[in-house]
């Protein structure tokens, strides 16, 4: 196949709402001499049927024929729209709409043409319910002329008569139509994205001349037109609708997605990036987690951007393991092995000048072995919506056409440069033993420099390992799933971002809760209560910087509220600002197919109460731990109370952030009432003034939670007041200290969530109808939760097991999604999700405690 042409069905094939229209005789079934015969070939018929089946993708079949002899030799499915007569006909009832006089003119036009065929042998007519075909094939050359002429001269001529001259027919029709009008008439009515329309008649020219934009038209045979490619004959026309069945299959439902939870996070404290198994680098953002992809083949497959190596020979890796203590993976097959890491820019001088060549992150692979290497860089910026070129120069190669400078420093590589459905992707194949065993790549952002680094490489990996080594030696680590611990620490302090001090929620937008569902959500920003939570685990292990860093942040967003801290967002960018507008990026097609892929989130928008409560114990653990309150702590804590005080009272949307209205949420109450108790703690342990005023709305809102958050015929505290529906969230009655362990209250609320949302080694938020389609998995966070309700209420064996059961469902290098899914057992949700890791670290520790006592 021609390469452009293959290129552009590349293209195509990756719009939203795919048309795909194509004409019958002599497209779909080649031209025979009797017309009644022409049946389509099976080639066409297969993956005009597949195409159909797809989603968000439409096939029609425009033709010149009437449309009931159309349905009758097509026998295509009724997924498959048909519309007859040069688009006279969109359905079988048409005949019975035309107006009297249409019926009239159409009479008239019969008769006269009825006594044309009577005088020139052979000529065939072919009725159709709003025109009259004329038929020449097989008819002597001077018959037919004289009888073509003796048409135009005669009904063709008629008032209301419009005329469509084909391949050996001329048509007569009563209604001014053609096939342009027919296939711009399907693409309003399909909302189609594009259209790809091919056809091999005279009369497909009026499709061909109204494609426009992205639209592609595929002309079959010779003689002039307007579509934009060629193909021969209709054997051609079915390969080509071929590779577009698997082109945009592909596109569609995911490329082998590798399961969620096998891949592994790179952290600098700047960004972050997400590598599969097979070293793919699948995600990155730059220049922070929250800003536009340059590599999203995690939600978009390859054409969305990867920087790719693996063996020349193939085969699936050894194995792949963070190297102890850091956030360096190694991934291993026989012969090679990929070293990868997000470094920093150096700032440290040599004896021969600056040994600073990168103005950003840079991300290193090196690579080392004796075997040939395949590598294939395919940068992708913002999303895949900017096409860049690739410029091979000196030592490496130049991505040019992006806001932010990009290159790749690879000595000894020599690349290949291809264009690839318009973006340009680099090859190469390097040989390991020629190269003395290892090969140094290097994708620097902020710079176009391709300068030798004057570091050697072992040096700078030796420098960006020390100081997770020293973070992770510095820390309080359990017994219990000791390196779990340490793994889940050093991903939640990958995903704090040192710059501004906030905390990622998640590294990834839009990994989906429900493969093939719309329950996809963008995680790449700082949420005020994941935050606190993560910062407030990393406490309890004896680190206090990560928490100190993000209530700086959270005082400078209380700040911008200008005094108003009840009106604090439940999260905001990486920087402390609003969000701008969710928004979905309809050329993606999704993780595994899972549609939309969105930027940005609602949840900005919505109140959230409960997000006082973390912070405000945060504050508490952070000043036990360092045993004084600073200045700026203080006034956060003040802002807190102060935000409980003014809305405690009020419905909220929860924590889930369902879009549903508001409710008097049970969790949101407690949480209110755990900041005000955790401000009393910090005014009784650290010299604070004495505010009874606190302890009286303390006192007030636990008794209003405790008598209204409580459903008599459940017998247990539910989502909201006066629902029946259970939710796990609700376990923090009794896990903030509002009620002790042994309340009958909290028993029987931790017995009724375990019966209704429990399976296996999960437990589910809720059962509830949240008013999104769709199902998800068991959160991990609420199986957390009901660990440490279990160890509260003497449960200690039920605890051990439930957290023995958790642990298994860890990725290999020990990640953890947001969810999973019992019954495919499978993680899903962004990834790796904060609230995971700080629930293992949160129960770990826990159980380390009992068994020291």
């Amino acid at each position: 196949m021609d390469p452009e042409l293959r290129s552009a069905i590349g293209r195509i094939a990756r719009v939203p709402q795919l048309l795909i229209a194509c004409d019958y005789d002599g497209t779909l079934a080649p031209i025979v001499e009797d017309p009644s015969t022409a049946v389509p070939l099976p080639e066409s018929v297969a993956a005009i049927r597949a195409l159909a089946a797809l989603p968000q993708t439409s096939v029609a079949v425009v033709s010149g024929r009437a449309l009931r002899d159309l349905a009758a030799l097509s026998r295509l499915p009724s997924e498959v729209h048909l519309v007859g007569s040069h688009g006279s006909e969109f359905d079988i009832g048409f005949v019975e709409r035309l107006s009297p006089e249409l019926v009239a003119v159409r009479q008239q036009v019969r008769n006269a043409l009825r006594e044309i065929a009577a005088d020139h042998p052979g000529i065939r007519l072919e009725r159709k319910p709003a025109s009259v075909a004329v038929h020449t094939r097989g008819v002597d050359p001077q018959v037919a002329a004289a009888a073509i002429e003796a048409v135009r001269n005669g009904p063709a001529t008629f008032d209301g008569v419009t005329v469509t001259q084909g391949k050996e027919v001329i048509e007569l029709s009563v209604v001014a139509t053609h096939k342009g009008t027919a296939v711009d008439q399907l693409r309003t009515q399909l909302s189609a994205s594009a259209v790809l329309f091919i056809g091999d008649d005279v009369t497909d020219e009026n499709a061909f001349g109204n494609l426009h934009g992205p639209d592609l038209g595929i002309k079959i045979g010779p003689g002039e037109t307007k579509a934009g490619f060629r193909v021969a004959e209709p054997i051609e026309a079915a390969r080509a609708l071929g590779l577009l069945l698997e082109t945009r299959r592909h596109w569609l439902f995911g490329e082998r997605a590798v399961p969620i939870e096998r891949h592994s996070m790179l952290a600098n404290g700047r960004t972050v990036a997400l590598l599969t198994p097979e070293a793919k680098v699948s995600w990155l953002c730059h220049p922070k987690p929250d800003s536009a992809a340059i590599f999203a083949d995690l939600v978009g497959g390859s054409p969305a951007g990867h920087f790719s190596v693996a063996p020349e020979r193939g085969g699936i890796p050894l194995g792949q393991r963070y190297r102890s203590g850091t956030m360096t993976v190694e991934t291993r097959w026989s012969g090679l092995t990929v070293t990868d890491w997000l470094d920093k820019p150096a700032r440290e001088t040599t004896p021969d000048g600056p040994a600073v060549v990168t103005g950003d992150s840079t991300l290193v692979r090196v690579l080392t072995g004796s075997g040939r290497v395949r590598v294939e860089f395919a940068p992708r910026p913002e999303f895949g919506q900017v096409a860049v070129q690739l410029q091979p120069l000196g030592d490496g190669l130049l991505v040019l056409g992006s806001n932010e400078p990009v290159a790749l420093y690879s000595p000894g590589v020599e690349w290949q440069v291809n264009n690839d459905g318009g973006y340009e992707t680099a090859k190469a194949t390097v040989d390991l033993s020629a190269a003395g065993g290892q090969v140094v790549l290097e994708l620097r952002f902020g710079t176009h420099s391709l300068e030798h680094h004057r570091v050697p490489i072992h040096e700078r990996q030796a420098a960006a390992e020390q100081p997770w080594k020293d973070w992770v030696a510095s820390l309080r680590l359990p017994s219990t799933s000791r390196d779990l611990v340490a793994r889940s620490a050093l991903t939640l302090r990958g995903l704090c971002h040192e710059t501004t001090g906030s905390i990622l929620a998640a590294a990834t937008t839009s990994l989906p809760e429900e493969l093939g569902g719309v329950r996809n959500w963008d995680y790449r920003y700082c949420w005020l209560r994941d935050a606190a939570l993560t910062a407030r685990a990393l406490v309890d292990l004896g680190s206090i910087d990560e928490a100190e860093a993000f209530l700086r942040w959270v005082d400078g967003c209380i700040e911008r509220t200008g005094g108003h801290p009840e009106r604090l967002h439940p999260l905001y960018t990486i920087d402390g600002y609003e969000l701008g507008a969710e928004a979905v990026i309809d050329t993606l097609p999704g993780y595994a197919g899972s549609r939309p892929v969105r930027v940005g989130n609602l949840a900005n928008h919505q109140l959230q109460l409960d997000v006082f409560g973390p912070i405000a114990d945060l504050i508490a653990a952070v000043a036990d731990a360092r045993g004084s309150v600073r200045d700026d702590e203080w006034r956060v804590l003040e802002n807190m109370v102060e935000a409980v005080r003014r809305r405690w009272h009020e419905p909220d949307h929860g924590i889930w952030e369902a879009r549903l209205p508001p409710r008097h949420h049970v969790f949101s109450k407690v949480m209110c009432w755990m900041t005000v108790d955790r401000a009393l703690h910090v005014m009784r342990q650290h010299g604070g003034e004495d505010r009874p005023e606190w302890k009286d709305l303390r006192d007030r809102i636990g008794a209003n939670v405790l008598e209204h958050g409580w459903h008599d015929d459940v017998e247990a505290y539910s989502v909201a007041y006066g629902d029946e529906d259970m939710d796990a969230s609700s376990l923090w009655i009794g896990l903030s200290g509002l009620l002790p362990g042994d309340d009958p209250r909290f028993l029987s609320t931790v017995l009724k969530i375990e019966a209704d949302l429990r399976s296996g080694p999960v437990v589910y938020r809720y059962h509830w109808d949240d008013g999104l389609p769709g199902r998800e998995g068991g959160f991990h966070i609420c199986t957390a939760w009901l660990i440490e309700a279990y160890l509260r209420t003497g449960r200690r064996t039920d605890a051990e097991e439930l957290f023995a059961q958790m642990v298994l469902t860890a990725g290999p290098t020990g990640l953890l999604p947001e969810q999973y899914d019992p019954l495919a057992e499978r993680g899903l949700g962004n990834h790796p999700q904060a609230y995971s890791h700080l629930g293992l670290i949160r129960c770990a520790l826990l159980l380390d405690n009992m068994l020291k006592q």
